[in-house]
């Protein structure tokens, strides 16, 4: 690739993006990296021959800058990176609730940047990552982004009024998915089955169920009828469902996801 990249705090999920992206064509010798800690720069330049580097040195030679720090550094990352940054960098950042408008105006006028929310996913290549441009990144800007993000899993582009729901229904939503596993698997345990065994069908039901969702086209309800027979055993359990509000609990959880990711916008 011609772009010469660099990503900020690579913790986890800067470091699975650094491993898509090398193996989606991108040469080590294209991507810099930056680490708090020593030890874990030298770690990432052993394990896969890019160039670690300070932050300083990072907004100075790469054209892309990908901040994945998390949320309440972004502020004090930004003010050390604000010198070096010329405008004509791309910025990206993956930090979750913070706007554009937050980095632009820490950096020099006219600034392109870019906001992704992506999932922890990143780090089996099934990611969700949803872009969003803000004031002055322009169409290029955001293929390039996709280029980059599409390496571990799926894009999506947004308006970025949309990011907060995002983040609560996608950033958040592997989290959801192991909860309930976690309660469906002390079901089977309350049911008569050893843990092992009640965790390897409940896994096994998710994937069989999310590739029959990505895959059919057919609708969630139609897909959940397909198996609720008439007086049968779903049937019974879904009405247990319903009695208890878990569908009113979920839509409750995803909001105040993202009443938290707007408060992460304010400071909060």
């Amino acid at each position: 690739m011609a772009q010469k990249v660099a990503v900020l705090g690579t913790g986890k999920i800067g470091e699975a993006l650094l491993s898509g992206m090398i193996r989606g064509g991108w040469a080590p010798s294209d991507l810099l990296v930056t680490a708090r800690r020593q030890e874990r720069a030298e770690q990432l330049r052993t394990r896969y021959g890019v160039e670690a580097v300070s932050n300083a040195e990072a907004a100075k030679a790469a054209d892309t800058l990908i901040l994945t720090v998390k949320p309440q550094d972004m502020g004090t990352l930004l003010t050390e990176l604000a010198p070096h940054v010329p405008a004509d960098r791309l910025v990206i950042s993956g930090a979750a609730g913070i706007p554009t408008s937050f980095f632009e105006e820490r950096l020099a006028p006219d600034t392109p940047v870019v906001r992704v929310m992506t999932n922890t996913p990143a780090l089996v290549d099934e990611a969700m990552s949803v872009i969003s441009a803000g004031t002055h990144a322009t169409a290029a800007h955001l293929t390039l982004t996709e280029e980059i993000f599409s390496t571990v899993g799926k894009t999506l582009r947004v308006p970025e009024s949309q990011q907060d729901a995002a983040t609560a229904l996608s950033g958040s939503g592997p989290a959801y998915f192991y909860f309930l596993v976690e309660a469906m698997t002390d079901a089977g345990i309350l049911l008569g089955l050893p843990r092992d065994k009640a965790h390897d069908l409940i896994v096994q039901a998710a994937i069989g169920a999310a590739v029959m969702l990505r895959d059919s086209g057919e609708h969630p309800v139609k897909l959940r009828e397909n198996v609720t027979s008439p007086a049968g055993t779903t049937i019974n359990a879904i009405r247990e469902l319903e009695n208890h509000g878990v569908r009113a609990a979920l839509i409750a959880a995803l909001e105040a996801a993202r009443d938290r990711s707007r408060e992460l916008a304010n400071g909060n």
